[in-house]
C-alpha cells in the first residue's frame, strides 16, 4: 500500500538518525545512561563494571541496533521484526529520560517532551509490529484451519452415515 510505503520511512527517520547519533557521538548518550544507572544503584549487582568506556561501548551498540533496525524498516525489508526490535529498543530510553527527568529542573513543557517522544516512539513501533498488511493473524489462520478441517472431517463423518443407511 502506498500509505505504508511513505509511512514507514518517515517514521524510521527518528531511529535512524538517533542511532547514528548515538554511535558517533555516544558522550551525550552517556551521560544520560550514567544519570539512569546511578538512580538504580541497589539493583545492579555489584561485581558489574560499568566504567565509562564500557557503557560507551553498551551506548554504541544500542544505537548500531537502533539504527539497523530504523534502516530495515525504512526500507520495508522485515518490517514487523524491525517494529519489536525498535519498541524493545526504545522503551529503555523513555526509561532513562524519566530518570534523568527528576533530576533535570528545566522547563516542565521541555521535559514532558523528552519523556513523552521516546514513549510515543515505542508505541508507534508496537503498530509496525503488529501490522499485518491487512492479512490475517497467524493465530486467526491457524484455529481457521482447523476449523476448516473439523467441518470437512464432520461433512464426511456425515457422508459415511448416509451411505450405510
Amino acid at each position: 500500500m502506498l500509505l505504508r510505503r511513505i509511512a514507514r520511512p518517515l517514521f524510521a527517520s527518528w531511529f535512524v538518525a538517533e542511532g547514528v547519533d548515538a554511535l558517533r557521538h555516544p558522550e551525550g548518550h552517556v551521560a544520560t545512561a550514567r544519570t539512569a544507572l546511578d538512580r538504580l544503584d541497589g539493583t545492579i549487582p555489584a561485581d558489574v563494571d560499568l566504567d565509562d568506556d564500557t557503557l560507551k561501548t553498551v551506548v554504541r551498540a544500542h544505537g548500531a541496533a537502533t539504527a539497523v533496525a530504523g534502516g530495515l524498516l525504512a526500507i520495508g525489508k522485515v518490517p514487523r521484526l524491525a517494529g519489536a526490535a525498535l519498541a524493545l529498543l526504545t522503551l529503555p530510553l523513555a526509561l532513562a529520560e524519566l530518570a534523568v527527568d527528576k533530576q533535570h529542573r528545566g522547563p516542565k513543557r521541555e521535559r514532558r517532551q523528552r519523556l513523552l517522544r521516546p514513549l510515543a516512539l515505542t508505541g508507534g513501533a508496537l503498530i509496525v509490529a503488529a501490522d499485518t498488511h491487512g492479512k490475517p493473524s497467524v493465530r486467526w489462520r491457524v484455529e481457521h484451519a482447523k476449523a476448516v478441517r473439523a467441518a470437512a472431517r464432520t461433512t464426511e463423518q456425515a457422508r459415511e452415515a448416509l451411505r450405510r443407511d
